[in-house]
Order: structure tokens, then sequence, then C-alpha cells
């Protein structure tokens, strides 16, 4: 079954934005944690304090989740972007001159909760602008944010050593909507195709299909988050890798992650999309089974590459699937970024306790079961679809 968007892919000045927007937000998503062994020296921090900085992070994401699509009904897309873009700057530059623990770790969370506006916004706008070719779009976006995020550690790293330290990274990012707003300024979003654009507190109900891809993104998102988080420690403890280069191998799966998402935009526009987020299902579940399963370093580094191919499409697919199944985006997309910010915040919590448990090896298990749960809901969702 070949795709419904086979008719040419044009990205205007808007889409080049949006990809750009949530780009940045992603950079500042991925910086919290190479900054927290800063903050955590220079602050005098105990681990668990320091870690709250990225549970704030996530705790906005689901505030966002809850309640953001109000907002950018009450005050339209356009400024709600310019908002959370600018709110992200300015909430960077209170951690990067915060100097006491509660100063930080509200900075996060102020820039998740505004910040994440970007979150809702650029998945409903693309959506409504490409529309079948929705899937090629967020695949896209996905790609070009997962370059940025990656190179977020990386300018941690490359400024450490200057005269302005890890902060640097932060304050040179903060510059971006500047730039942005100055080289988008006639850049105009889609009107929503909401029928409640003009009722703000107004809600369409979603219907059953939509919530299972909402669970469909949950699982998804808990299995990238998960090898994000424990992949390294992982190596480490159980291969008996050293620390460094467990350290390192995590560039392997945001790498394939990269790659995985170009191959998805590609895909999309010659295969239906279901097809291709079972093919990726299936891809991430033959590559993890090589990661968990073999005590050989080299088996276990290509399992966690063609692992990160195959979550790579995972996200994007299935939220074009769930957007593609209602009409009001803009609150479809919100109630996505809950069910991201949900999995980001629990998931390695919960991975991380079993490991208390029963050892990594074993805890390790959940992202094998996750990824069944992802398999079976995308067939179930497809077979739905078909009838």
């Amino acid at each position: 079954m070949r795709s419904t968007a086979t008719h040419t892919f044009h990205r205007n000045s808007f889409t080049w934005l949006a990809y750009l927007l949530l780009a940045f937000y992603g950079y500042f998503l991925n910086i919290l944690g190479p900054i927290t062994p800063f903050l955590k020296d220079q602050l005098k921090l105990s681990y668990t304090v320091s870690s709250l900085h990225f549970s704030a992070f996530a705790v906005g994401i689901l505030l966002v989740g809850f309640g953001g699509h109000m907002v950018i009904q009450r005050i339209g897309r356009w400024r709600a972007l310019w908002l959370a873009a600018f709110g992200i700057s300015l909430s960077a530059l209170i951690l990067v001159t915060g100097r006491t623990a509660a100063l930080t770790i509200g900075a996060s969370f102020c820039m998740g909760l505004v910040g994440s506006l970007i979150l809702v916004i650029v998945p409903s706008a693309l959506s409504d602008q490409h529309g079948e070719s929705r899937a090629v779009a967020l695949s896209e976006a996905n790609v070009i944010s997962s370059l940025v995020s990656t190179a977020a550690p990386l300018m941690v790293g490359w400024t450490a050593a200057l005269p302005g330290g890890w902060r640097l990274a932060l304050g040179l990012g903060a510059l971006a909507p500047l730039l942005m707003r100055l080289g988008f300024n006639t850049a105009t979003p889609p009107q929503p195709a909401s029928p409640h654009v003009d009722s703000p507190f107004a809600r369409e109900s979603l219907p059953i299909l939509f919530w299972v891809y909402w669970m469909a993104i949950f699982l998804a998102v808990s299995v990238e988050f998960c090898m994000i988080s424990w992949s390294a420690d992982y190596l480490e403890n159980s291969l008996n890798m050293p620390r460094v280069n467990a350290a390192q191998a995590v560039s392997l799966f945001l790498g394939a992650m990269i790659l995985g998402r170009m191959a998805a935009s590609r895909l999309v526009q010659r295969f239906s999309v279901h097809r291709v987020v079972v093919a990726y299902i299936i891809v991430a579940g033959i590559g993890f089974a090589m990661f968990w399963q073999t005590s050989i370093s080299t088996l276990a580094l290509t399992g966690l590459f063609i692992t990160g191919l195959g979550v790579a499409g995972q996200y994007p697919l299935l939220l074009s699937l769930a957007i593609g199944t209602v009409r009001d985006t803009t609150q479809a997309s919100a109630r996505a970024t809950l069910a991201s910010g949900t999995a980001i915040l629990a998931l390695p919590l919960v991975l991380g306790r079993l490991a208390d448990l029963a050892g990594i090896r074993q805890a390790y298990g959940v992202v094998g079961i996750l990824l069944i749960g992802v398999f079976l809901i995308a067939l179930t969702a497809r077979r739905k679809v078909s009838t």
C-alpha cells in the first residue's frame, strides 16, 4: 500500500521556522542533563536536588499537555510561538545567573512550562499546513531537532574550558529566537482547522482511536528515554565497559535516531504510515534483543545502534497518525505532549527503581515489554483503520 502523501511536498518559510523552533526547544531539553554536574558542584547540591532540574522541566511539559491548547487558542499560534521561544531564552538567562537551587530549578520549570507551547504548536501547525503529508513534515522536523539536540552536550563540553564556562552554551543558545524573529518575521502559521478557534475553552471530544495512538506515543517515548538515560550505565555495569566509553556509546543511539528519522521522511512518501511505523517497531525490537541478550560489547553496541534506528521513526509517525484522527489539531497535539511529558518524567525513574531492586540487566527487560506494547497497539490501530 502506497502512502497518500505522494504529491510534491512544499516547504514554505513557516515550515522552516517550525523546524528551527522545535530544534531550539530540543536543544534546551537536552542540555539540562549535561549541565547538571556543573550546577551540582557550583551550588553544592545533592544528587536528589540536582535531579529536580530535569523533573521540573518535565512537570512543565505535563501542565502544557493539560492546558496549553487553551492558551494557544486564546492568544493565537503566532504570539504563542514567540512567547514560548523568548520564554525559554529568559528562563535560560535566569538559570545562568541563578546562585540558588530555588532559582535554577524554578528557571527549569518555567523553561518547560512556557517553552513546551512549541511542542504543541509545531506538530499541529505543520499538520494543518501539510495535511496528508504531515508525516513527512513531522519526520523532517524531528530530524533537525535531533541534530541540534545532539549538539547540546557537545556545546557544554566545548565551552566548559572557556572563560564563560558551561554558561556560554545556554547564553549563546538563548540568542537564537532573536535571529529567527529577524529572519522569519513574515512567516505566517496556518489557521487552525479546529471549529473551536474562536472559543478557547471549548473542547472537542477526542475519538477512541486518538487515545489508542496516545498510548503508543507514551510507550514509544518511554523506550527512547529509557535508552538515553540508562544505556551507558547498562554497558558499564553489565558488560564491564569503561565508564568513558560507555558514556560515549550513547552517541551511537542518538546518531542512529537522526538517520532513522531521515529515512522515515522518505519512506512515508512511498508507503503507508502504518506499514512504516510497524517496520520501525520490528527493527527496534531486533536491535534491543541484540543489545540486551549479548555479553559481547561489539554486538551490544551494534544492537544499540539498530535500536536507535528503529526507535527514531516511532514518535513522529505515531504523532502524525494521532493528529490525523481529529479536526482540532491543537488540542490533539497538547494531549500528545502530555503523553511525552509523562513518559519522560516517569519511565526512566521506574527503570532506575527496578535496577535498584533487581539489577540493571534484569530491569532493562521493561524496555522489551514496552516495545511489545507499541507493536500490539500499532497492529490493533492498523486493523481498526482498515475496517
